[in-house]
């Protein structure tokens, strides 16, 4: 595909410059436009801030991709023996890996039926959120109900609505030393504080409960826990996450759970959801279908709120995590109408006329993108809303 819309390109390129006006587009380019000068300051966006410095810095030394590429690009391919990519995180590339049939064909059947290339809901179509939470559950001593299941493009995007839910100034959040990059990165994004506690290699990486106490304030919000954990491979146990959990709830913090390699455990060490541990402290748990499912570019994780004593949403927590996901996620097929209240008998402003109709603020917007019959059906009840409340007795019968 890629190579017939470059050729359709090339062609179209060579039609303008065979008809002469290739020439005339070059002459505008390298003309007066291009010799304007430069505003007396230079371009203000050229010149970013200290703190917009100090996160693009950090995002490029935190970025697990970006030293990855840069340690290919400097790699001969064409050597005497073949490059193997031992850093090379999606194994979906890989024959053996390959994505079950199974899953391959209920997506497709899926979008034959028509039913799912709508605007879905910023939190996740209820279908989706409802069997995610059945399955989740089988694993807690509680259930999940659909209203706990929040999906996002990836488990990437859920870090990005927890971390940026959670950042108030002058707030910091506990991470693992060592732990994934991205947690770091998005917290210098959303100028939030972090704290790093170890992991003690001698004991599994378990994380150095002790140490929490001493580094957590007033100020702390939450702290990170990677099981199974990222980068070390390693697995908790049922006694050592319920003791998170306890050093969490003295703490008064919640806890994020990344558990995006849930189930993928080698031996006889099970993996236990910390969502287990959600009647102790709150649990925000992160998943998504990439590592278990092996499928990256399907691009689909969530959270899970395990919190049965109700937290959370006590706090606005999940009214917070709401609001951001249903920030731009509305359709914007509308057109706009100026009301002429003057006209209309019993309608004291826009907002009463909103309320009355459609519930909307200052304007009417009507969305075009509906069949043409039912958008006509509701243009004339809007024409009746208005005829019975017109007003009486106007001038010249306006």
């Amino acid at each position: 595909m890629a190579t017939t819309v470059e050729n359709s390109l090339a062609a179209a390129v060579e039609k303008v410059i065979g008809n002469g006006n290739g020439k005339a587009a070059a002459q505008h380019i390298n003309g007066d436009d291009a010799a304007a000068p430069l505003p007396a300051d230079g371009w203000r966006f050229c010149r970013p801030s200290r703190e917009q410095s100090a996160m693009a810095a950090a995002g490029d030394k935190m970025s697990i991709r970006a030293v990855r590429f840069k340690i290919m690009a400097s790699v001969e391919e064409r050597g005497p023996r073949p490059v193997l990519p031992l850093a090379h995180g999606d194994p979906s590339v890989f024959p053996a890996f390959r994505t079950a049939v199974e899953a391959e064909d209920a997506v497709a059947a899926a979008l034959r039926t028509g039913d799912f290339n709508c605007y879905p809901a910023g939190v996740g179509m209820p279908a989706a959120r409802r069997a995610l939470a059945e399955h989740l559950s089988r694993d807690l001593p509680y259930e999940l109900s659909t209203d706990d299941i929040f999906l996002t493009a990836g488990g990437t995007q859920a870090i990005e609505v927890i971390i940026s839910v959670l950042s108030q100034p002058g707030t910091n959040i506990l991470l693992p030393k060592p732990g994934y990059p991205n947690y770091e990165a998005r917290a210098a994004f959303n100028n939030l504080e972090v704290r790093r506690f170890d992991l003690i290699p001698e004991k599994g990486w378990e994380i150095d409960v002790d140490s929490l106490e001493s580094i957590a304030d007033e100020n702390t919000t939450a702290m990170v826990l990677i099981n199974p954990n990222n980068p070390c491979g390693s697995v908790y146990s049922y006694e050592h996450l319920k003791k998170v959990a306890e050093v969490a709830r003295k703490l008064g913090i919640l806890v994020i759970a990344d558990e995006v390699y849930g189930n993928l455990v080698f031996g006889n060490s099970p993996f236990i959801p910390m969502g287990v541990f959600g009647h102790i402290a709150p649990v925000l748990s992160i998943g998504s279908l990439s590592k278990r499912w092996i499928v990256p570019g399907w691009r689909l994780g969530w959270v899970a709120v395990c919190d049965p004593k109700k937290i959370l949403q006590e706090s606005k927590v999940i009214t917070s995590i709401t609001n951001f996901l249903n920030v731009s996620t509305d359709p914007a097929t509308f057109v706009q109408v100026k009301l002429n209240l003057y006209l209309l008998e019993g309608i004291h402003d826009d907002i009463e006329f909103c309320w009355s109709v459609l519930g909307m603020e200052n304007w009417v917007r009507i969305t075009f993108a509906i069949d043409s019959s039912s958008l006509q059906d509701g243009l004339k009840r809007i024409k009746s809303f208005c005829q019975r409340h017109k007003k009486k007795n106007l001038l010249n019968g306006f």
